[in-house]
């Protein structure tokens, strides 16, 4: 699943991580050596869906994504990774041998930063990468704790307190029902469709019908009101802001 380098140079906690997906070893061993002579640490895999669940188990400062690879293709890695609450801020580098414009144009459309094509001159990727760190904004750990208007969502404990009349009442939710609620809760007014939520919160891998969605917010309103969740047609759901 995955090829993972420490710099030999740093600890883990002082140096910046870069993940590079790609399904050529040869690419993947001529990164990483050079990458790591900069004092970079590198982690890999080679195909999108290992990238993908290795980029949200380490939250990487930067990724180095493929174009072409078994499975998916890097221009879905990126379209998901940009739909990721923790991912969608971090810098990502597309690499291909295609030099099509419509492949460029595609890439930067779902989210990529920069397009670079093979062969690697490795200066060149250097200093782009060097220029992608010192811009990039990284999106910071949603709160354990949430507070909208008259609700109080609480993570650590997987509880929901809702205020009426200067009365808190406490609100146990099943966890699909609160990591769903949670998770809209921390985009407040942004709309996402069914499958972007069955994504996020029940992952890429395990298969339930877009209808799922429909029940866990059904269930939602009937405990907690439907001041909260809003239905906007034709697309799917967003947390009222």
């Amino acid at each position: 699943m995955t090829i993972e380098s420490q710099s030999h140079t740093s600890s883990r906690t002082d140096v910046q991580t870069i993940l590079i997906v790609d399904d050529e070893d040869d690419i993947i061993d001529l990164l990483q050596y050079n990458l790591e002579q900069e004092g970079y640490r590198t982690i890999s895999a080679k195909n999108g869906l290992d990238g993908m669940d290795i980029a949200r188990q380490e939250k990487p400062d930067l990724i180095i994504l493929d174009v072409m690879m078994p499975g998916i293709t890097g221009i879905e890695v990126c379209r998901r990774l940009r739909q990721d609450a923790y991912l969608r801020h971090t810098p990502i580098l597309m690499l291909t041998a295609r030099t099509e414009e419509e492949t460029q144009v595609q890439g930067l459309d779902v989210g990529a930063d920069i397009y670079f094509s093979k062969p690697i001159s490795m200066p060149v990727l250097s200093s782009q990468i060097r220029a992608l760190l010192r811009s990039a904004t990284r999106v910071e750990t949603p709160p354990d704790t949430l507070v909208i208007h008259n609700l109080q969502i609480d993570r650590d404990r997987y509880l929901v307190y809702l205020e009426s009349e200067n009365v808190s009442e406490e609100i146990r939710l099943p966890r699909k029902e609160f990591e769903l609620l949670y998770f809209m809760a921390t985009h407040p007014g942004k709309v996402f469709t069914r499958q972007e939520l069955l994504d996020q919160v029940w992952g890429h891998d395990v298969y339930v019908v877009d209808r799922t969605v429909d029940v866990h917010v059904r269930k939602i309103r009937e405990k907690l009101g439907s001041d909260f969740v809003e239905t906007v047609k034709g697309v799917g759901y967003k947390f009222k802001a």
